[in-house]
């Protein structure tokens, strides 16, 4: 559930480009960004780096786009949402604060989250979505400079690197329980 409204905003944006501006589709997107991290607040959660920058991106891109450069392509919109998102994920592993680190520590118990190989993994699920938006980029780069190249090209590019992503988000922890073991019993959540 938590991964859905995580992406909730960037799905609505891809979404609303394709059936109004780029103002709407951004400004709609900020204010779903929003309503997730009230949904946070109001469950005793954290607010999320990739939320508030996810927030701080689309009200930005929006105020830019209707203020200054009404003209700017879709493309381009989505590459610099893109490469904004990218960039949020970046600064996170150069702080040494993955942004999967914030989700990941409320979706698991304090004895688990100290285990030697949960940070490893942490660590390999933001590389992962870090290839995922690099993917996403190239797509919309090949939008803008071929020009005969269709425009839901970069869709399935985007769709394909998004949902693979997800898959190995979901699919890693698993696999790392499979092959290292299920940790001590008294660290599953209601087992105490």
């Amino acid at each position: 559930m938590t991964i859905f409204l995580i992406l909730a905003p960037f799905g609505s944006f891809a979404l609303l480009m394709q059936v109004t501006s780029a103002e709407t589709s951004l400004f709609v997107a900020a204010a779903i960004c929003l309503a997730v991290v009230g949904i946070d607040l109001y469950r005793g959660r954290s607010i999320k780096m990739l939320g508030a920058g996810s927030v701080a991106l689309f009200s930005g891109l929006g105020a830019y786009v209707t203020l200054v450069d009404p003209t700017l392509s879709s493309s381009a919109v989505k590459l610099a949402i893109d490469v904004g998102v990218l960039t949020i994920s970046l600064v996170s592993l150069i702080i040494r604060k993955p942004f999967i680190l914030q989700y990941a520590l409320e979706e698991v118990d304090a004895e688990t989250a100290k285990q030697p190989g949960f940070l490893k993994a942490v660590y390999l699920i933001t590389w992962a979505w870090n290839a995922a938006f690099v993917l996403m980029i190239i797509g919309n780069v090949l939008t803008i400079y071929v020009p005969g190249l269709p425009l839901w090209s970069s869709l399935v590019i985007a769709f394909a690197a998004r949902n693979s992503a997800v898959f190995f988000t979901t699919w890693y922890p698993q696999y790392r329980k499979a092959k290292h073991g299920a940790p001590p019993a008294n660290a599953l959540p209601g087992t105490n």
